[in-house]
Formats: C-alpha cells, sequence, structure tokens
C-alpha cells in the first residue's frame, strides 16, 4: 500500500508561478504524493506572470505537511512581516519532514526561524540576504543541509524537484519522471549566471529587481 506523502506549497499574490509550479509537476509524480497549493482563502491567486492560480486549500485547513515549499516572487516582500503567514510556517516547519524553497522564497523560511544555521540557496540577486536570518549562503542549484532542501533561482526548481523526488521515493523513480518530462535542457544561450552573463547583463537585470524581491 502506497503511502500518502502531503506536500504543500505556499501560494500567494505576486509569487512567481514556474517556483511552485515546475517543482509541482516533477512532485505530483512521486507515489502517494498528494499536492496542496495552501493560501489565505481559495480564490484565484494572481501570479507576477499575469494569470492566476486557484489555491486548493486555506492555511487553516492544511493538513500536516510531509513537505513544505515556499516559492519565491515579487509579492513575497509583504509577507515578510505577516504573522498569520509566518506563523503557518513556522507550524509546519516544525512537523514537516522536509522544509524547502526555491528562489527567494527561502528569505521567508528564514523570516520564520527556519534556517537558522543551515546551508541554503536562493536566487542570485537575494542570495547575500541569507546570513540577515542566520542562514548560510551557497551558490548552487540544489542545497541540502539535513532536512531542508532548497533551489537556487526560478528553473532551478525543476532540479530541485528531482532531487527531492529521489529523498521521497528512490533515485529510479526520479530519472523515471526526468523522462517523463523529458528534462534534458539544453538553453540556446549561455547566460543563466551572473558569473556566464558578465557584469554588463548582470548589472540590467539586477537593476529590475531594484525595491522588489522577485522569484
Amino acid at each position: 500500500m502506497t503511502t500518502t506523502i502531503d506536500i504543500g506549497f505556499l501560494i500567494y499574490p505576486g509569487v512567481t508561478q514556474l517556483d511552485a509550479t515546475g517543482p509541482a509537476q516533477i512532485l505530483s509524480r512521486v507515489p502517494g504524493a498528494r499536492i496542496h497549493m495552501a493560501w489565505k482563502d481559495t480564490k484565484p491567486v494572481d501570479t507576477d506572470a499575469g494569470f492566476s492560480i486557484n489555491p486548493t486549500i486555506s492555511l487553516d485547513d492544511c493538513p500536516d505537511l510531509d513537505v513544505i515549499c515556499v516559492p519565491g516572487g515579487v509579492g513575497q516582500l509583504p509577507l515578510m512581516g505577516d504573522q498569520d503567514v509566518l506563523a503557518f510556517l513556522k507550524r509546519q516547519g516544525e512537523r514537516a519532514n522536509y522544509v524547502t524553497s526555491v528562489c527567494s522564497g527561502a528569505l521567508l523560511l528564514g523570516a520564520a526561524g527556519l534556517l537558522r544555521g543551515y546551508k541554503s540557496g536562493c536566487h542570485w540577486a537575494f542570495r547575500e540576504m541569507l546570513p540577515t536570518f542566520g542562514a548560510i549562503p551557497v551558490a548552487e542549484r540544489i542545497v541540502k543541509d539535513r532536512n531542508r532542501i532548497s533551489g537556487g533561482g526560478v528553473t532551478a526548481g525543476i532540479d530541485f524537484g528531482l532531487a527531492l523526488a529521489a529523498e521521497l521515493a528512490d533515485e529510479d523513480t526520479a530519472k523515471e519522471i526526468q523522462l517523463f518530462v523529458e528534462y534534458d535542457p539544453v538553453p540556446p544561450f549561455d547566460s543563466g549566471t551572473p558569473e556566464k552573463a558578465g557584469p554588463e547583463l548582470e548589472a540590467k537585470v539586477r537593476a529590475t529587481f531594484t525595491g522588489a524581491n522577485g522569484g
């Protein structure tokens, strides 16, 4: 009999949808996985891509999760002091087998007190903020420290999802999922990190984040 694995994503106005939907697509294929998209209510939530996502459950009704995952996004900033959201993350984080994030979602975990003393990944533009919460920033696409697993910026969520799938099931299952979704990336441009993009392009992109925490 397959054991149910409750996996919850915090969904909020201004979330970067790929931070959540990328790993959710991967993890939904883990045997026994039950995906929850949690927010304060179940009304459609606008993402930063201009379309909405429907939460499947409210924070109050969300069951105890085996995995809690926090995606990033421009809407994250107002939540850094939202006591209801932070209490939800703290409560779930204290019980979950895995406490995880993608992109700048790591900062919300940090604000909830869940990253103190842990290594963490984050989007390159916000990685330097992690020590504010007692976390140790690591410039890698997937960072695992005990039961904390984090992905870097946006697309790293797919890599993160596969790594977590191997933890929840096994490596063969993760490989099957990778083949199923035909994840064999060959990017048309080699500019996916500041080091590869160069200082001029980095400065241009960094300027777009001014005044906002983006996914």
